[in-house]
């Protein structure tokens, strides 16, 4: 549930139309959720196995693979926003996420203007245009900020890519500020399961804990933002799904509970963390106990920079897999 009296806020990780008419609207009302994201994944899986869009697709036949997506996001998006829109009024977040095509995400001009063109067509204020954390990502979210079209970062793995986009941000937040813009808002999606995937077989190899990197190095970036003290921007936690039975299925968002912060994480993991107990917040913790864990990690041969760098490389990649697929399957 959204815990307003810590400003936490609990965002859905899934897109698809009949839901979106239907139990949306319920998570909505009854004050689970204030927000939701989309991906490429999503939508690939949604658009490929549901029967809401087949309609919608008759109406499309003469247009292009891609053109066929745009016009089936761009409808979802904006039912999602709409339907949030009375949140986002009330200056409780109600945003919902679109991500730009991954294949621009080392291009920044072709980036900037497919997302200002994706936000001009949802034609809704309460829409955050998802951008890929990399160099020209980074110049992408300044435009867009600066011209009041709120960014959601995403694919932010280390510590040194959340203090690229913190500047990025707040350079494009004071161009809008200072030409009279009233409301545009940032959050940096930092993820987190995927570095225990990724290393918890190399520490169980060398008889340290499991399933705490992905949670202490979210903790640090989380410091990082909040020391940063703009109050636009915040630390989203993403990649909060469980694989798997050894953890239980909402460990991600009862880990990362923390003031001014949001979780954006699918529907069974919130359906979970809704019937456990509530817990209270448990970041922020001490740099000086985060630190300590990643020395020993270090000392045990574990490069975290490696593991950075073969997450995003993933990342990227699995985004541009799914688009590629989903592009393919409409052509």
């Amino acid at each position: 549930m959204v815990n307003t009296e810590i400003g936490f806020s609990l965002w859905l990780d899934f897109v698809e139309r009949d839901f979106l008419r239907n139990d949306f609207i319920n998570l909505i009302e009854s004050g689970t959720i204030n927000g939701a994201t989309s991906n490429p994944s999503i939508f690939a899986s949604a658009i490929t196995t549901s029967d809401a869009y087949k309609e919608q697709l008759e109406l499309l036949h003469e247009k292009s693979a891609k053109e066929k997506y745009e016009a089936l996001a761009i409808a979802d998006i904006k039912m999602a926003a709409i339907e949030l829109r009375g949140i986002y009024d009330e200056g409780r977040d109600g945003y919902i996420s679109i991500e730009v095509d991954p294949f621009l995400s080392n291009d920044t001009h072709a980036t900037v203007e497919e997302g200002k063109r994706l936000f001009k067509a949802i034609g809704e204020p309460n829409v955050m245009v998802k951008v890929p954390a990399t160099e020209a990502g980074y110049a992408a979210m300044t435009e867009l900020l600066s011209t009041g079209i709120s960014v959601n970062a995403t694919l932010i793995f280390s510590p040194e890519q959340a203090k690229k986009c913190l500047s990025a941000m707040k350079q494009g937040l004071d161009i809008f500020e200072n030409s009279g813009g009233r409301r545009a808002e940032a959050v940096i999606s930092v993820f987190v399961s995927r570095f225990d995937r990724l290393l918890d077989p190399l520490l169980k190899e060398r008889g340290l804990p499991p399933a705490k990197t992905g949670i202490l190095n979210a903790a640090k970036i989380y410091n990082l933002i909040e020391d940063n003290r703009t109050p636009s921007i915040r630390t989203l936690f993403a990649s909060t799904g469980v694989k798997g039975n050894d953890l239980d299925a909402d460990y991600y968002i009862r880990e990362l509970l923390a003031p001014r912060s949001v979780n954006t994480a699918p529907l069974s993991t919130i359906e979970s963390y809704i019937k456990s107990k509530a817990t209270p917040p448990k970041l922020p913790i001490a740099d000086e106990e985060i630190d300590a864990y990643f020395e020993v990690l270090e000392a045990a041969g574990i490069s975290m920079e490696e593991a950075y760098d073969t997450l995003l490389r993933e990342g990227l990649e699995a985004f541009e897999k799914a688009f590629q697929e989903m592009i393919e399957t409409l052509g």
